[in-house]
């Protein structure tokens, strides 16, 4: 085992911020005090993005070749290049077919390299669903490629931060989806993965708040279908039982006032903007995107792709270096 973890870092859409953001990586003294970082990319996109933008050249490059012969032994930064696409034919801040292809392509072999043990982490920059979908990609994000590629049987979203924790239940579906896909079976996974993951980040048993679907938490069956009574309460219930310190359902539009704030470590959401719209609104340049339930561990920038500043060299790779530190911490408890 190397003294220092190796992080397979996916370079992203090649037509958004990724590339830059893992010029910047490369070169910061924070990852690399912390991880040997190894871009999942393609080194025609990061060359061609260093001279639009005046910085050095990504470094160390080795191909497909290089990795299967000696990838065991490689260590310190590189660029893995995966040539995945033609660099010249990319288009900075333009949906594409082929940068879907290719950004599908980097964090689908980054997974399969770590499930075979030849990275301890991956630490991914942000896909763009309009392209995945334009390759013919079928799901529509990470977190489905990664639960679909690893065959795990449970898994959900935890965003992180200082200020705030939020896990999803949904995901990347739309509101009209959402209340058929609540299970009891599905919030109670949720409590306890995001449970275990925070036992794991800030090693003692956390306390959790679990909000509801509808207005006022469903006021007792006046808004909604019952969900809270049917599904949500029982699924708190059994999770209590079973010694988490869990509360709720509470009404989602009161329970992320200070007060509940300090009182709670992470809070079950279920759905997507339920619980992006406070994190990003407290936390948007800090938190960090972690896939719980993997057999791997995945962390990831908590901000999309931002096509309207792509290759400007202005993105903040704030998120992403806490994303690398959260996948270090996550691998090697003893490391950060």
């Amino acid at each position: 085992m190397y003294a220092l973890p190796r992080v397979a870092i996916t370079m992203g859409d090649p037509a958004g911020v990724g590339p830059e953001l893992c010029l910047r990586l490369l070169r910061d003294e924070r990852v690399l005090n912390l991880c040997h970082p190894i871009v999942f990319g393609d080194a025609g996109v990061l060359n061609r993005v260093a001279r639009q933008l005046d910085w050095p050249a990504p470094g160390r490059v080795i191909d497909r070749t290089d990795w299967a012969r000696a990838g065991a032994v490689i260590d310190g930064p590189c660029v893995l290049d995966l040539k995945a696409l033609d660099a010249r034919a990319v288009e900075p801040g333009r949906v594409s077919a082929i940068c879907g292809r290719a950004a599908y392509d980097f964090v689908t072999l980054a997974i399969d390299e770590a499930l075979a043990g030849r990275v301890d982490a991956i630490a991914t920059a942000p896909l763009h669903k309009e392209a995945l979908h334009a390759a013919g990609v079928p799901f529509p994000g990470h977190t489905e490629i990664l639960s679909s590629r690893t065959g795990a049987d449970r898994s959900c979203m935890m965003l992180t931060a200082d200020a705030i924790t939020c896990s999803l239940v949904t995901v990347h579906v739309g509101y009209g989806a959402v209340p058929a896909l609540l299970t009891e079976k599905s919030v109670r996974d949720t409590i306890d993965l995001t449970a275990e993951a925070l036992r794991r980040i800030r090693g003692r048993a956390p306390r959790l708040i679990v909000c509801g679907l509808n207005p006022h938490a469903g006021e007792h069956g006046l808004f909604g279908e019952g969900e809270e009574e049917r599904i949500i309460a029982p699924a708190i219930e059994s999770a209590r039982a079973a010694g988490t310190d869990v509360r709720g359902p509470l009404p989602p539009d009161t329970a992320f006032l200070p007060k509940y704030r300090a009182a709670c470590d992470a809070y079950v959401c279920m759905y997507h903007d339920q619980g992006l719209i406070p994190l990003k609104a407290l936390a948007f340049e800090e938190a960090v995107n972690v896939t719980l339930g993997l057999p791997i561990v995945r962390t990831s920038v908590d901000h999309g792709t931002a096509f309207d500043i792509a290759w400007q060299g202005v993105a903040d790779v704030s998120s992403f270096v806490q994303a690398v530190k959260l996948a270090v911490k996550l691998c090697r408890p003893g490391i950060g």
